[in-house]
């Protein structure tokens, strides 16, 4: 009897690579572009200019759509690829003008464990390789910007170091800074991780030694940097600008802010970030057209695409999808309270993607680690650890639910996952308030595996709402901080660092206490601890410590240990990327 063999499963790059894409040119006259509103960066991709938004201005605006997810496993729940998926099954299943705005990934977490962030299997945006890759040099310029700035900080203080105040006016320097080296919060940046440069040491090469060299400083990755949440959440290039000028890097010795205007710096950081400003435009597998726009951390920035993508977007297609970083009470929330409350934009639904893998481990499963098999717990039918994980959903449901907005969940299905399952999440998804519970195959059979979840969306759209913010901006620090950890984590209490009350303290005389709050902490549970899972309550929430991005427009409490730079692993990705030599293709990127 002849061997059954079974065909492997190509691999997201190998999916990618096989595609048949449209070129830009196509995409762009769909959406009524002509050449002058585009730079073109070859076949596949090209920036949008600005001015589109005055051209398009009579235009209705699109119904606008966040894909957001449960508390995740350290593997992630296919958010992107979901998003990816019901892009392409409201465009080819039920023939919807339609657009995705997508992160661009940073290339540290792509070369590490995580890979790429551009969908996977049959739910992509395409070419694969430049998305994950250099795109059209954003996350560089941001990278070159951040780093000028730290060189002209030390630079400054080190010429205030050794000249007079006239010796400084000769040469144009019309006052001294006098920067408090021991309150400066201004890192360099690289896009790889990297953890020998977590902490550093500069100035160690000066022959004469000062109060201000060496000093200790450090790297952080460049998504993290603020101008990576700056750029996301300015509306214009004069937006940008100014905002840029505000970007606070220390204080002086007297406690006063010290700006980037005040370092002559911000012209100088806007020029290198204009080209920035610019979404780009890809596709997806299906042809439909991706915006993919600046990539900030979700954990210690607000995890969203631009404002100015999602402006654009929405003037050019009738149903706009995008996504917010992590689970729904980190990116979502930060969504609704930041980047809305900046952009004016208001969306019609919320789509929580969730996993029957990542409920079980809610319920009390066994660890999930990246790079381990799964436990059989995962891949069998076990619907009594399945109902145990529910009040996860439960929690992050009645959290949409309470800026006001549908809420349809996606079940983002694999194989081992049974009929039963699935329909325990629906049944208990609905009466928990959710519009509609969806099982998804988007992986596997793209925008087909997502059509009725696309028709679910498409009829939560058109329910009525009711948005509102969690919290006014006039409330001081500590109100807004601890309405968050309430309402949103049902955390009993917060407890703030002699620190913390002393950066609240300071950002307040400062003028910066009507700024919104961008919560950091970890993604891994609703609560502060990564080890604590499922919907915990009447925890105390520990803040550790508080700062400001003011460029950017968020003061962001720091809950827990917040890495800003992440190591590689013992068998990182770029362990498996190469090129072939033959065909010029790129091989093993995820």
């Amino acid at each position: 009897m002849p061997v059954k063999r079974v065909k492997p499963v190509p691999s997201d790059i190998e999916i990618a690579q096989a595609a048949e894409l449209l070129p830009i040119r196509e995409i762009m006259e769909h959406l009524g572009l002509a050449e002058e509103d585009v730079d073109l960066y070859g076949k596949w991709k090209a920036k949008i200019h600005l001015d589109v938004l005055e051209k398009f201005k009579d235009r209705p605006q699109g119904k606008y759509i966040d894909v957001t997810a449960i508390t995740p496993t350290p593997l992630g729940e296919g958010k992107s690829t979901t998003m990816v998926g019901l892009t392409q099954a409201l465009g080819s299943a039920l023939g919807k003008n339609v657009m995705c705005c997508i992160r661009q990934p940073s290339m540290g977490p792509t070369f590490n464990i995580k890979g790429g962030a551009a969908g996977g299997g049959y739910s992509q945006v395409v070419p694969m390789e430049d998305f994950n890759l250099h795109l059209t040099g954003d996350i560089h310029a941001i990278t070159v910007a951040h780093n000028l700035v730290a060189a002209a900080l030390d630079t400054r203080m080190y010429h205030e170091s050794r000249q007079s105040d006239a010796a400084l006016k000769r040469r144009g320097i019309d006052r001294r800074l006098d920067i408090d080296p021991d309150t400066i919060t201004w890192n360099r940046v690289v896009d790889v991780c990297d953890r020998s440069l977590r902490e550093i040491e500069v100035g160690i090469n000066d022959a004469e030694r000062s109060e201000y060299f060496p000093r200790k400083t450090g790297y952080d990755i460049t998504v993290a940097s603020e101008f990576m949440a700056t750029l996301a959440l300015a509306a214009s290039l004069e937006d940008l600008r100014e905002r840029v000028g505000k970007v606070v890097i220390g204080l002086d010795k007297q406690g006063n802010p010290v700006n980037l205007e005040d370092l002559k710096i911000a012209g100088a950081v806007t020029v290198l970030l204009k080209d920035a400003l610019m979404p780009n435009l890809m596709q997806t597998l299906e042809g439909q057209p991706a915006f993919v726009h600046c990539g900030p951390f979700a954990n210690i920035a607000h995890g969203n695409s631009s404002i100015i993508a999602d402006q654009i977007a929405l003037k050019l297609a009738d149903y706009v999808v995008t996504e917010s970083g992590f689970g729904a009470d980190i990116g979502m929330e930060k969504f609704f309270n930041i980047k809305c409350r900046y952009s004016g934009l208001i969306p019609n639904a919320v789509v929580l993607v969730a996993t029957v893998r990542a409920l079980k481990m809610h319920g009390g499963g066994p660890k999930v680690s990246p790079g381990a098999p799964l436990d059989q717990a995962y891949t069998e039918e076990n619907l009594e650890l399945l109902e145990a994980g529910l009040p996860n959903l439960g929690a992050h449901i009645k959290n949409a639910l309470g800026f006001g907005i549908p809420v349809v969940v996606a079940v983002n299905r694999f194989t081992t996952d049974t009929d039963a399952e699935t329909e325990m999440i629906r049944e208990y998804a609905i009466a928990q308030g959710a519009y509609e519970s969806v099982p998804t195959t988007h992986w596997t059979n793209g925008g087909d595996g997502a059509a009725k979840l696309a028709e679910a969306v498409v009829e939560a759209c058109e329910q009525p709402s009711d948005f509102e913010f969690l919290y006014p901006l006039d409330w001081t620090i500590k109100q807004k901080i601890e309405h968050i950890a309430k309402k949103i984590y049902s955390a009993k209490d917060v407890e703030y660092s002699e620190l913390a009350e002393k950066q609240i303290a300071n950002y307040e005389k400062a003028g910066f206490g009507n700024l919104p709050i961008c919560m950091a902490k970890t993604h891994l549970s609703i609560s502060h601890d990564p080890l604590v899972k499922g919907a915990p309550s009447g925890f105390t929430l520990p803040v550790r410590e508080v700062r400001a991005s003011v460029g950017a427009g968020f003061i962001y409490p720091l809950i827990g240990t917040m890495s800003t730079m992440p190591g590689l692993a013992t068998y990182p990705a770029y362990m498996d990327i190469d090129i072939d030599l033959k065909t010029g293709k790129i091989v093993g990127l995820s």
